[in-house]
């Protein structure tokens, strides 16, 4: 039976000579469920949803700048 949770996935790097391990967890797929709400036409559905995703994209596009502030902070 399958769950719907992703197996991290791991990447290699090869700048600087060096491998990296990246995992990532599951992304939210906001873009499904969002044209279904607005296909099933319910309000109080839609205004959560649109709640939920915004926070989700401010909390994403915080990760985003320290992830850049890293990224210049270490030479890149």
């Amino acid at each position: 039976m399958a769950t719907g949770k992703k197996t991290p996935q791991t990447r290699k790097s090869a700048s600087k000579g060096k491998s990296a391990r990246v995992e990532t967890g599951p992304v939210p797929p906001y873009g499904d469920p969002i044209h279904k709400a607005i296909a099933r036409g319910d309000l109080q559905e839609m205004k959560r949803l649109s709640k939920s995703t915004r926070k989700w994209l401010t909390d994403v596009n915080s990760a985003l700048a320290k992830l850049d502030a890293s990224i210049k902070k270490a030479g890149g």
